[in-house]
């Protein structure tokens, strides 16, 4: 059983309200996951931008540690066929990238099989763009008090929305394009099916007028 799961990027910080959704995401999530069955996360990722994820099995009983046969394998990658990351047989992991190009990005999770059929809670943490980079540490090594910290995060949410206007306008431009390859296509279309029509007209009132002159009709 295959099961793709695409989210919304959900708001973080105050800088959402301002500005709406851009570039960057937070994705945080937990789901099931049964014996024999796969759950994909799809992210839709801008070229360049910086993706880290972390993920873990949660274990539902805290006093004692999960058992071995409890684990996931995980694939991480584009639609075109990159791989960023690939585990197999984990408790729990980490993956970090930068994509190389735009579009929809899957985390792909499943559990081989088992018996008896052993169903996992998953916590998946999926951060791109300016929510990828950790703040607090940045903070803490830069020794910066918090105004220049939030005035650094200002900055960072101000190029991305620049570039993903950039990239908006390109996809505007790319679309506008294909409208207007599609629109002249259409009209040669119509243009051909007028001449095809219009020569079948023609050919069928030759051929009347030759039948009707050889019967001497006219």
């Amino acid at each position: 059983m295959n099961t793709m799961v695409k989210l919304k990027p959900q708001p973080h910080w105050f800088f959402l309200l301002i500005f709406g959704l851009f570039s960057y995401s937070v994705q945080s999530l937990r789901f099931e996951l049964q014996s024999d069955q796969t759950k994909c996360i799809s992210e839709d990722i801008r070229k360049n931008s910086m993706t880290v994820g972390n993920y873990s099995i949660i274990n539902p009983n805290v006093h004692q540690p999960l058992p071995d046969s409890h684990t996931v394998s995980v694939r991480v990658g584009s639609l075109e066929g990159n791989i960023y990351h690939q585990s197999e047989y984990v408790q729990s992991g980490q993956f970090a990238f930068e994509a190389v190009e735009n579009g929809d990005h899957m985390a792909c999770f499943w559990v081989g099989h088992q018996k008896p059929q052993v169903t996992l809670t998953i916590d998946l943490d999926w951060r791109t763009g300016v929510a990828a980079k950790d703040w607090s540490n940045v903070a803490k090594k830069s020794h910066i008090d918090g105004m220049v910290r939030q005035l650094q995060i200002l900055q960072e949410v101000a190029s991305s929305i620049h570039d993903e206007t950039i990239y908006l306008r390109k996809q505007e431009e790319e679309m506008e394009l294909q409208n207007w390859t599609a629109n002249t296509r259409t009209l040669w279309l119509c243009l051909l099916s007028l001449f095809v029509c219009m020569s079948v007209a023609g050919l069928q009132l030759w051929h009347l007028k030759t039948f009707f002159e050889k019967k001497k009709i006219l």
